[in-house]
């Protein structure tokens, strides 16, 4: 199984965003820092999940575990819902992304288990100023 941790972060909300993933599994791990450009810190968040759904359905990764701590990203796919309808658009993009894996968790875990995936969100953050 293929294990996938995902954070978005912005520098103001809004401003300067990115999206850290960082997935392992198969022997392997891999690490992306994403800039984003000019979001608040929920779009940045969903589209960290959307980018690293992207990545999972183009290697081919088909058994895929998430780990987020967005209660917001948690929230939302449990339910299918969000209430902010502005975002509504990028969950059912994520969801349907979804649909394309075999078998596909999602889990909330605390901030301080999700150290690298901030990590390389904050990383991307400074992406977009250069």
């Amino acid at each position: 199984m293929i294990e996938v941790y995902i954070d978005g972060a912005s520098a103001g909300n809004p401003g300067p965003s990115g999206a850290g993933i960082f997935i392992k599994g198969n022997g392997t791990v891999e690490q992306y820092s994403i800039p984003l450009g000019i979001m608040s810190n929920h779009e940045a968040e969903l589209y960290s999940f959307i980018k690293a759904l992207e990545i999972c359905v183009e290697k081919g990764y088909r058994v895929v575990s998430f780990r987020t701590d967005s209660q917001l990203i948690d929230d939302a796919v449990e339910k299918e819902y969000i209430k902010n309808r502005q975002y509504a658009p990028l969950l059912q993009q994520a969801l349907l992304l979804t649909k394309k894996l075999d078998l596909f968790f999602l889990k909330w875990i605390p901030s301080k288990d999700n150290h690298v995936a901030d990590e390389l969100a904050r990383q991307a953050i400074h992406k977009n100023k250069s």
